[in-house]
């Protein structure tokens, strides 16, 4: 029986030109973490269960990827808790480890694993792969890359000014246009929340506010009704809450209605620096709106939460979001440690050049020179010039004595720049060709002192 090979649904290959393209990306968000003082770290691509699991909310706990368990630890499976169809703890039974969700929690553990060797603020960014049980389609893989930064140790709201820069420089030297970063608080929703006196179900408030892109406001709003009792009389309340406004109508607004604590002035003040500030420094390519319905469903936000998304690709959803945590070290014993991070969907942002061909051309030509081979004789007198251009070039040499048509073919099938030749004919005269792939032309070189002639 033969098995037609395929990769699991949800994953992608990537062949040499997309690898080049997806380092490209890669590489222009380094340029600018570091720009920004920002330092890598990596961490392992699965953590323990109990670290991961209890951050993302009900539904994002379902999506994590456990890890089975195998030699004597598939002994302690509660076959039990199967038959009576527990599935949460047959789970947990069988599994201890599970793929990253996001590259914040590992983050978190992180820092409070290493809190006594690390200089605060502590500036890291990490790209790496993470892993989600998603229903797969467009923009939405179980595997793909995220591209974080953020900074642990400082309340600062100059972090979050310097987190939006980050995204309106990286995405600007990308060449993106158009988009949109929204702007929330969560101090905000929670007095919200209370105002409709859900105070009791916040965090069910945000998972259901958090699917407003996907099934829309009417439908949350029936969600919330039908799931929290949501009280009648706070249903036009709400639906004003959805409704676009500008950005001092909306602080005006939540001024007048929702400022009912400290949690919130500070909310609202911190909102208020944001605004004043890029009141000043605005951009060309990104509009930023305060929009009171961005929740992000995460449970571990708990100040200011930015999504950025294309306004020419609202199919594919945001492109990068992220927020401010100020409890999340607490669970592994290093407390008093605000963070606050961004991420960057490369996935997305690849889609996004790709459709609008915003890749360089350049990138399709990586292979720059492809040596031919007309046998290792030949090859040996050629070590030295072969040296030569590797210190400038990427060098290639055709590994068989293949014939001079099929290494052409290879040359071209692989889009190299150029082949350089050196055969009989060539050694008889002291020289080497480069014949360029695209016009044809060919130079010829003293082999001893690399001279054209």
């Amino acid at each position: 029986m033969s098995i037609k090979p395929s990769i699991p649904k949800g994953t992608r290959d990537y062949h040499p030109n997309l690898v080049s393209k997806r380092n490209y990306i890669i590489q222009k968000l380094k340029d600018n973490f570091m720009r920004f003082g920002y330092h890598e770290i990596q961490t392992p691509s699965f953590e323990k269960s109990n670290i991961l699991k209890g951050n993302y909310g009900q539904e994002g706990d379902r999506l994590i990827f456990n890890i089975l368990n195998s030699g004597e630890k598939v002994k302690k499976a509660n076959i039990n808790s199967l038959k009576d169809n527990n599935l949460s703890e047959f789970v947990n039974s069988i599994s201890d480890k599970a793929l990253r969700y996001d590259l914040t929690v590992p983050l978190a553990r992180y820092v409070s694993q290493y809190q006594n060797e690390i200089k605060f603020p502590f500036k890291r960014f990490q790209i790496q792969n993470v892993w989600r049980a998603d229903r797969p389609q467009k923009g939405r893989f179980q595997e793909f890359t995220q591209c974080d930064a953020d900074v642990i140790g400082s309340d600062s709201i100059l972090n979050e000014i310097e987190m939006i820069n980050i995204y309106a420089k990286s995405l600007n030297d990308l060449g993106l246009e158009n988009l949109e970063l929204k702007i929330n608080h969560r101090g905000i929703l929670n007095s919200i929340s209370k105002k409709f006196e859900l105070n009791s179900q916040f965090k069910k408030f945000m998972i259901i506010l958090d699917k407003i892109d996907k099934i829309g406001q009417e439908n949350v709003i029936k969600e919330l009704v039908e799931s929290l009792n949501l009280k009648d009389k706070y249903i036009e309340d709400l639906k004003f809450i959805f409704n676009p406004k500008s950005n001092s109508d909306i602080l005006e607004f939540i001024e007048k209605q929702y400022i009912i604590d400290d949690d919130s002035k500070i909310a609202l003040d911190q909102l208020k620096t944001i605004k004043d500030f890029f009141d000043l420094n605005s951009y060309d390519h990104i509009n930023i709106s305060f929009d009171l319905s961005l929740a992000r469903g995460l449970d571990y936000y708990t100040g200011v939460i930015f999504e950025i998304s294309s306004n020419n690709h609202k199919e594919i959803g945001s492109i990068g979001g992220g927020g401010r945590y100020k409890d999340l070290t607490k669970r592994f014993s290093a407390h008093n440690l605000s963070g606050i991070g961004i991420s960057f969907g490369l996935e997305r942002i690849f889609y996004i050049l790709e459709n609008d061909s915003l890749f360089p051309d350049s990138l399709d030509q990586q292979n720059e020179i492809l040596v031919l081979n007309f046998g290792i004789e030949y090859i040996k007198k050629l070590d030295h010039v072969i040296k030569y251009y590797r210190e400038s070039d990427n060098i290639t040499m055709y590994p068989d004595e293949s014939k001079i048509s099929k290494q052409f073919s290879y040359a071209d099938h692989n889009k190299f720049r150029s082949v350089l030749i050196f055969g009989k004919d060539e050694d008889d005269k002291n020289i080497f060709k480069i014949k360029n792939m695209e016009s044809g032309i060919e130079k010829k070189f003293n082999i001893t002192n690399f001279k054209e002639v």
